[in-house]
């Protein structure tokens, strides 16, 4: 699929060479002001959706939401969605390997974040596998992209479970607003090669549509040595939307991607039976490749009834396969969703909604993990309303609103909000909120069993005289992990070159995963050896607390910098008893020893503070220059120190639809390592400076 993706480039390429003439006069015709273009005051009053599921304006949410422009996504330099996400306060990117990352909100990060909720144009894309994201797989064109919009806190009123420190929605641009072609092709030092096309056209005055693929091979990262390892990856990916404006009230989309990937990685697996080179490892390490592929279509209908009142019906449906040496899966989810908005009277601002979703899978079992059973179907229905009351004219306002649902694991969850916004004038905004969130089971925790490790025999550890193989086991009576959080923000236009945004939070969990020591057995397959089971439970709580603060500055008319903070602190604590369980370094670059610790050492696994400094420049009219600073405090249960990342990027555009580029990330040291995941088989590399050089043709 891969080498047919990149033919399809070519395809496109010499379909779009000659249509390009036509339309390159229109290129910039109502486009969209730059970030840089825009004042303070216009920034801090674009629309945003995610918070109340309709358009409002964003010094007017009543939420910790940050938006990522399509002018901060290419002046990062960025090159992949997760390291986009770098740009927002309060939420955790750190890089596994070249191919992996760990991404959360608030905490609890790890390679499969399970209380961040991800949505791509309304389409959520985690994985009730794990109640993650395969963020390897989320990729887009990225110069589609309109805005993202980051919620840090509880969106589960809205959104529902799993929506519990965080919502990410990223929205694509109408058809309409990416006429014309669009061609990039880079390559660099990480960035073995790159291209994307795009070309959008019109049906008639009233539909327009857009095509595009994209293809990317990207190096591998080296160890702590400095050796290249084989995490290398390659992915294609192609795509298209059709917007349609059928009556005056009347708007259809559709719109569908599809995508084949190669994720290079190094496993080590635990085994019963040493290494005959290495009696005393119970280790393997091999090199393999993961195969990925998936494919989507959406379609939104919009009617408009007035000025107050429209509606939407959703349907989308989402195909996914991942094979690993370790588990295979194959997904596929239906997904329907309706909202209706309408305003009652003069005080009362509605929306309500209905959604059902089904899910099915089947897995491949392996020494390693298996589930059981091995295919599942499971259904969700939901039904949310809220409502934004004025409770005085252009000052108060409360939002009151809640979410039901029902799922096949917990049965019923209920999960309110109530917000209240107070505006004393047009350029100061505060705001407080108390929620509740769940983060219902995922399939792993309620049918898995997984080879964790293995306790050498007379060890410290493990007195007993064969090797023990501790392996979590999934429990059927997991119940939801639940969330009450208490926020307050303040959000302003200090001055006509200064906006300031501040939030903080404390979240009270209760209900958190744990694993307990099940009953120790006996095995003489394939050799002597004996069995701890893990078994999941509820058996932990904990509070967590801390802020963000973002300060965005103009400066003069061809200079912004901005500035985001952010400090998290984490206290996590067993409920019952034998609540711990072993935590394996599994980097063999490092150490093979085996360590005793708590579930509490999710505390330590999210950095206490981080900073960005970003500075943009326009120092004349076809040259941009952007420097991006940003501090990341250690992780002591991983062995991690503190970082300090630079990246600088120039860009020259000789004529208004050309442009180059030349971007530098991770400028400061050579390597540095950013986490390592509790999963199996994981194995963390170190992350290269690295240099590439862009060009990018509008036609």
């Amino acid at each position: 699929m891969r080498v047919w993706l990149g033919f399809l480039l070519g395809i496109f390429l010499s379909l779009t060479a000659n249509a390009g003439r036509a339309v390159s006069e229109k290129i910039d015709n109502g486009k969209p002001k730059d970030a840089i273009e825009l004042s303070l005051e216009e920034l801090i009053n674009v629309k945003v959706t995610s918070v109340s599921k309709k358009p409002d304006k964003l010094t007017n949410a009543p939420a910790a939401v940050f938006v990522i422009t399509q002018e901060d996504i290419k002046r990062s330099g960025a090159t992949s969605l997760p390291e986009v996400l770098r740009l927002a306060p309060g939420v955790q990117v750190s890089r596994i390997d070249s191919n992996k990352w760990a991404i959360t909100a608030r905490g609890f990060n790890d390679r499969y974040a399970s209380k961040l909720l991800v949505l791509i144009d309304g389409r959520t894309v985690y994985t009730p596998l794990f109640s993650g994201t395969y963020w390897e797989s989320q990729d887009l064109l990225l110069e589609d992209i309109e805005r993202i919009e980051v919620i840090r806190g509880p969106g589960a009123t809205l959104w529902g479970a799993n929506a519990v420190n965080g919502v990410i929605n990223i929205i694509t641009k109408i058809a309409k607003d990416t006429q014309g072609g669009l061609l990039t092709a880079g390559a660099g030092t990480e960035e073995r090669g790159f291209s994307g096309v795009r070309y959008g056209g019109k049906l008639n005055d009233d539909a327009y549509y857009r095509i595009y693929a994209k293809y990317f091979n990207r190096d591998d990262f080296v160890n702590f040595a400095g050796i290249g390892q084989t995490d290398d990856w390659d992915a294609a990916r192609g795509g298209f939307r059709l917007d349609w404006d059928a009556t005056e009230r009347d708007s259809l989309t559709v719109q569908g991607d599809f995508y084949s990937e190669g994720l290079g990685g190094s496993y080590v697996v635990p085994i019963v039976t040493p290494l005959k080179s290495a009696p005393n490892t119970y280790w393997r390490r091999f090199d393999a490749v993961d195969d990925a592929a998936g494919a989507n279509i959406l379609t939104r209908w919009k009617r408009v009834f007035s000025e107050n009142s429209d509606m939407a019906l959703q349907l989308y449906y989402d195909w996914t396969q991942h094979d690993t040496p370790v588990y295979g899966e194959e997904r596929n989810i239906a997904d329907l969703d309706f909202q209706h908005h309408f305003q009652y009277g003069e005080r009362h601002d509605f929306v309500w909604g209905l959604g059902a979703r089904y899910s099915g899978d089947r897995l491949g079992n392996t020494d390693i993990v298996q589930f059981d059973p091995a295919s599942r179907e499971d259904y969700l229905y939901s039904a949310f309303i809220q409502d934004d009351i004025m409770l005085a004219a252009e000052e108060f306002y409360l939002t009151l609103g809640t979410k039901f649902e029902h799922n096949d694991y917990t049965g019923f969850e209920i999960q309110p909000n109530a917000r209240l916004r107070w505006t004393p004038h047009p350029k100061h905004t505060f705001w407080v909120s108390v929620s509740r969130a769940v983060r219902t089971p995922s399939r792993s925790e309620h049918d898995i069993s997984c080879a964790l490790g293995v306790l050498p025999p007379n060890d410290p550890l493990n007195p007993l005289p064969y090797p023990t193989l501790v392996q979590p086991q999934g429990n059927s009576e997991f119940r939801s992990e639940e969330l009450i959080a208490y926020e307050l923000g303040y959000r302003c236009l200090a001055a006509d070159w200064l906006t300031l945004d501040a939030a903080v939070f404390y979240n009270n969990y209760a209900d958190l995963l744990n694993s307990g020591l099940g009953t120790l057995t006996f095995s003489d397959s394939p050799t002597k050896h004996f069995v701890l089971p893990l078994d999941v439970n509820n058996q932990m709580e904990g509070e967590t607390y801390g802020g963000e603060i973002t300060a965005d500055c103009r400066l003069s008319s061809w200079w912004r910098t901005q500035l985001t903070y952010s400090c998290l602190e984490m206290q996590l604590h067993p409920s019952g008893n034998l609540n711990s369980f072993l935590y394996f370094n599994r980097n063999p670059n490092i150490s093979k020893t085996i360590r005793w610790v708590s579930v509490e050492s999710y505390e330590y696994r999210s950095p206490h503070h981080t900073a960005s400094l970003r500075s943009s420049f326009d120092f004349m009219r076809n040259v941009n220059l952007d420097l991006w600073l940003r501090y990341v405090d250690a992780l002591s249960q991983l062995d991690i120190s503190s970082y300090l990342g630079l990246d600088v990027r120039v860009a020259w555009k000789p004529r208004k639809n050309l442009e180059f580029s030349l971007c530098g990330q991770n400028l400061l040291d050579n390597q540095h390592r950013e986490f390592e995941s509790t999963l199996v088989g994981v194995a963390a590399t170190e992350i290269e400076r690295s240099v590439y050089a862009m060009a990018t043709w509008r036609f």
